[in-house]
């Protein structure tokens, strides 16, 4: 048997705020089933959803998303302006460059050119 990916789900206190940075980050409308959980289907991606836990974020991902950009900086100030923080400055190893971020609730993503 082999499985594939339905979607891609982030715990959270707030799932239609939450929901509403990604949507506005990657495109798709958000879409709020119940008070606790939240979806959106970025154009060309797996759903991604937001399911409310009790607890908060303690420690860094163990998962985290890779969004290609041609240009980090603007990316990275683009994001930002819908909530987003900024985490250090670009870094360039030998596969390109990348810029480490933190959404709204503190999940790790990464800004990334090649």
């Amino acid at each position: 048997m082999r499985a594939h990916v339905s979607e891609l789900v982030f715990d959270c206190a707030d799932p239609a705020a939450l929901v509403r940075f990604w949507a506005g980050l990657l495109g798709g409308a958000p879409v709020d089933p119940s008070p606790d959980r939240s979806y959106v289907e970025p154009p060309g991606f797996v759903r991604i959803a937001f399911q409310q836990v009790p607890e908060g974020k303690a420690v860094k991902n163990r998962l985290h998303l890779d969004l290609e950009a041609p240009e980090l900086d603007a990316a990275a100030d683009e994001a930002t302006a819908l909530g987003a923080s900024r985490v250090g400055g670009i870094v360039t190893d030998p596969q390109g460059a990348f810029q480490v971020m933190r959404d709204p609730e503190g999940n790790e993503f990464c800004f990334v050119s090649g």
